[in-house]
């Protein structure tokens, strides 16, 4: 079965990390991605985090279903070829800072004479119009101008970052959103678009009501550590085996059935007890109790307990945890796909599962450049003119 969006191209020339992982998404559907990077400098995530045998880990995942091939957009022979590629295209992913294609003559009015239906998606830190638009922009600085790292952390600690790529994760979805809304959208119009995306954005989309609340009531969600500011018992507690549980109440019969299984049915009864809100007023005294009963007892009893009370409770997993869960295994979750070399190699699966055309990972991220030779091939360029731009350092 292929994926929904096999018969699509897309050219990834994006890096760190929001376009990247977008191009893995719509890869991941069935999209022949061609990922292009410098022929002397690649995609520096190929240097992000750990390896193995001098083999990168996460470019294993981020490269996945990817083309490989080497182009200096710099030069004017590179920039022919990227046309030539844009042409045969449906989608170009790119992350370079605002009027940088422009420079190169390969802005979206010159790319889209030769392809009317082409998508443009621009992905950076602050847009493509305003003040910061040529600032670079990072994931970082969205996590923190977006008001997570400000109600993120302990009440009495500093905002808090997030240790891993948070906002160009969420970016990559909504850029992957984007794209496909667009591809439907040339359906009925024939003719592509421009999509401008702002990392900053999106984070704000997943926070909830802060601008409203900011608005309407002129206050802002304080730090309140892994407590919630809008129910309780909300919070991770430590079990007797020294292992964590997470806990959450956001509905009422839920929180209901967890304080009648610690031990305290008394506050059901209690009027503050019948909102989030009042919950999260007597939070010492929900978290006290709930800690309490969590403390006495192993991580399996607590979750079996939960589980016959039918009230909502997770274990805090690590990746070992992830891997064993028969749950997630049930879903097939993780997956084990073999690479040329490392050999079998454990990473994600696709986002979702569809019934009829669920797509797949077909292979882990490849070499710098591994089919340039191929994707130029396939662009019409002969033998000759091939190893002419490769001596020459276009590709």
């Amino acid at each position: 079965m292929s994926g929904p969006l096999t018969g699509l191209r897309v050219v990834d020339a994006a890096t760190l990390f929001a376009g990247p992982i977008a191009a893995m998404h719509l890869g991941d559907l069935g999209a022949d991605v061609v990922k292009v990077e410098h022929p002397r400098r690649p995609d520096p995530s190929r240097g992000h985090g750990p390896a193995k045998d001098g083999h990168n880990l996460w470019w294993k995942t981020l490269g996945r279903n990817k083309r490989t091939m080497t182009l200096d957009l710099s030069q004017e022979r590179g920039q022919d070829v990227f046309r030539r590629l844009a042409r045969e295209s449906d989608v170009v992913i790119e992350n370079f800072r605002p009027d940088t294609l422009e420079r190169w003559n390969l802005g979206y009015d010159r790319l889209a004479a030769d392809n009317p239906g082409l998508i443009l998606a621009r992905v950076t830190g602050f847009g493509q119009v305003g003040p910061y638009r040529r600032r670079p922009g990072f994931g970082t600085l969205a996590e923190a101008m977006s008001g997570f790292a400000a109600m993120t952390g302990e009440p009495d600690g500093p905002p808090t970052l997030p240790p891993f790529g948070l906002a160009d994760g969420i970016t990559a979805l909504a850029t992957a959103f984007a794209v496909t809304s667009a591809l439907h959208a040339r359906v009925a119009s024939g003719v592509g678009q421009v999509v401008d995306l702002a990392i900053i954005e999106p984070m704000l989309s997943v926070l909830g009501p802060q601008i409203t609340r900011w608005d309407q009531l002129g206050t802002v969600q304080p730090r309140t550590g892994n407590r919630s500011a809008n129910n309780a018992p909300r919070n991770t507690y430590r079990t007797a085996d020294g292992r964590w549980v997470a806990v959450s109440t956001s509905s009422q019969s839920i929180a209901e059935r967890v304080m009648r299984l610690v031990g305290r049915p008394d506050v059901v009864d209690e009027p503050w007890f019948a909102t989030g809100a009042g919950r999260a007023e007597h939070v010492d005294e929900l978290d006290a109790a709930v800690g309490a009963w969590v403390a006495a007892r192993s991580r399996d009893e607590v979750v079996a307990a939960f589980e016959k009370a039918e009230a909502a409770v997770a274990p805090v997993y690590d990746a070992s945890d992830i891997v064993a869960d028969p749950q997630l295994a049930a879903l097939g979750t993780v997956l084990e796909v073999e690479d040329d070399d490392l050999g079998p190699v454990a990473m994600q699966n696709v986002l979702f599962r569809l019934s009829e055309t669920p797509g797949a990972v077909r292979w882990p991220g490849r070499a710098h450049g591994a089919d340039t030779e191929l994707v130029l091939a396939e662009l019409g360029y002969g033998e000759a003119e091939i190893a002419a731009l490769r001596s020459d350092g276009v590709v």
